[in-house]
C-alpha cells in the first residue's frame, strides 16, 4: 500500500518525530554555554555527581534492608554507605571533588570515544557516518589529553571538554537524525 498523505510520508521518510533533532540541538546549546562558561560546567558537573552519589547510596541502603534473606546484609549496607559518604565528600570539597572527577571524567570520555569509532564502522554505509567517527576519535584525543593535563588545570578543563564533547555529540545526532530511512 502506498502512502499518499505527505505528512506521514514526509515522516517515514526522515526517520520519525525529530526526538533526535530536539535532543541534539538541546546537547549543541549545553555544550556552548559549558564551552564559554568552565569553571560553572565543571562545578555543575561535581556537584551533579556529588547528588548521584548520595541517592544511589540511599538507594542501596534501602535495598540492603528490603532484601535481606537474598545475601550478605552488611556488605549491601557498606556499599550504601560508601555511595552516600563519596556524595557527602564530593558536595563538601567540590574543588577537591572536581580534581577526582576530572580524572574519572577523562576515563569515561575516552571510553565513549572508543564506543563513537566502533558505531561509526557499524553504520558505515549510512550518509554522514563520518561525523559519529570524528565525534569519538574527538573523544579519545580528549580523554588522553584530560589525562596528560591532570591535576592541572583541572577545575576549568573538564568544563571545556564535557562542553566539546556535548558539541560535537549534539552534532551528530542532527546529522544523523535528519537523514531518511535506508528502505
Amino acid at each position: 500500500m502506498k502512502v499518499t498523505d505527505p505528512e506521514v510520508r514526509d515522516r517515514e521518510q526522515t526517520g520519525g518525530s525529530g526526538t533526535g533533532i530536539v535532543v541534539g540541538v538541546l546537547l549543541v546549546i549545553l555544550g556552548l554555554i559549558a564551552i564559554a562558561r568552565p569553571l560553572y560546567a565543571t562545578i555543575a558537573s561535581t556537584l551533579v555527581f556529588g547528588w548521584l552519589f548520595i541517592f544511589a547510596g540511599i538507594a542501596q541502603i534501602v535495598y540492603a534492608f528490603g532484601s535481606r534473606g537474598a545475601g550478605q546484609l552488611v556488605l549491601k549496607l557498606l556499599l550504601g554507605v560508601l555511595f552516600l559518604g563519596a556524595g557527602i565528600i564530593v558536595l563538601s570539597n567540590v574543588l577537591e571533588g572536581a580534581l577526582a572527577l576530572t580524572l574519572i571524567l577523562g576515563i569515561t570520555i575516552f571510553v565513549q570515544g572508543v564506543i563513537q569509532v566502533i558505531l561509526a564502522f557499524g553504520i558505515r554505509p549510512n550518509r554522514n557516518w563520518g561525523w559519529l567517527l570524528f565525534s569519538g576519535i574527538l573523544g579519545i584525543i580528549l580523554g588522553i589529553f584530560i589525562w596528560s593535563e591532570w591535576p592541572f588545570n583541572a577545575v576549568w578543563l573538564i568544563g571545556l571538554w564535557v562542553g566539546i564533547s556535548l558539541l560535537f555529540n549534539g552534532i551528530w545526532m542532527i546529522t544523523l537524525s535528519s537523514l531518511p530511512r535506508s528502505a
